[in-house]
């Protein structure tokens, strides 16, 4: 069986939970479970302009960030999604200078990306670093999906989560694609969504600092913001069990966890339902809780 690789979220804004959590992944590895690996870390700072999928508020020091990922040999991901970018734009100092620093690293890591323009930039500018294309494109036609696995400057494709139960096309795409896709699996929006590509539009005119309303959610009970509950009724949803019975089997291995915007607490609740085996989440629980330095709200 292959190995499934999680891509979690939250480099910089959780970094002080996966400074706790990390050493607790490696000295306890009974407490996990033996198919799963940690792929990467992604997330962006905050102030960056091609930053997407949310506006970030992580403040960790990039350095710090990259200090621990390299200890573990986790791959770091910056998250540069903005899809309205325009050619001024690509000279933005702050997003260049943490693609140099990234690429110089001894852990090869990668940045996700939408716009075609930032695309071409940065395999120009920064071949060392790897490119994943970021679900905020909205593919939600196998066909679309289809054409972005065959794109050789991505080694990921993360699909639109309504992709996620067409399992009969899914299975007979050619291994070299399966190697590709990196299923989004605990989204919480409304599988019926026509919105999602105008929120994170939203979002990227945002991160470019316009001044413009947050996107209101018309869905039903998108009032209610983000629960893991809600989301594990979603269709689109993948569980431990799909993951380990159903996907690994057919050949897939990479999983995206989605949550940069939510809290250290609900962040620590999927890494314990995706990683860790029932019997020690109240292990890692506590171990987490008695650290009186992390806010986990």
């Amino acid at each position: 069986m292959k190995t499934a690789y999680y891509h979690l979220p939250g480099l910089f804004e959780f970094y002080p939970l996966y400074r706790l959590f990390l050493p607790l992944y490696r000295q306890h590895r009974e407490w996990f479970y033996d198919w799963c690996r940690i792929g990467s870390i992604y997330g962006a700072p905050q102030n960056c302009i091609w930053g997407g999928g949310r506006v970030s508020w992580g403040d960790a020091d990039p350095r710090q960030v990259l200090e621990l990922l390299g200890e573990y040999g986790i791959s770091a991901r910056l998250t540069f999604s903005n899809s309205l970018l325009e050619p001024w734009h690509l000279e933005d100092p702050r997003c260049n200078e943490l693609c140099r620093l990234f690429s110089r690293s001894g852990t090869q890591n990668g940045v996700i990306v939408h716009s075609e323009l930032l695309t071409d930039y940065l395999r120009r500018c920064y071949p060392r670093l790897y490119l994943v294309s970021s679900t905020t494109k909205v593919l939600t036609e196998f066909c679309q999906l289809q054409q972005e696995l065959e794109r050789q400057e991505f080694r990921y494709v993360v699909p639109d989560f309504r992709l996620n139960r067409d399992l009969a096309r899914l299975d007979a795409l050619p291994g070299y694609q399966k190697d590709k896709v990196e299923f989004l699996c605990n989204e919480c929006c409304w599988f019926g969504c026509k919105d999602r590509r105008r929120c994170y539009e939203t979002v990227s005119r945002q991160n470019l600092g316009q001044d413009c309303p947050d996107h209101r959610c018309a869905a039903p009970g998108g009032e209610e913001g983000y629960r893991f509950s809600k989301a594990m009724e979603n269709p689109g949803f993948i569980g431990v069990e799909q993951i380990r019975d159903t996907l690994l089997p057919m050949g897939f291995s990479n999983f995206k966890i989605e949550g940069r915007g939510l809290g250290s607490a609900l962040v620590l609740e999927f890494l314990l339902y995706y990683l860790t085996k029932p019997e020690y989440q109240l292990h890692v629980r506590e171990n987490i809780y008695l650290d009186t330095m992390l806010d986990l709200f």
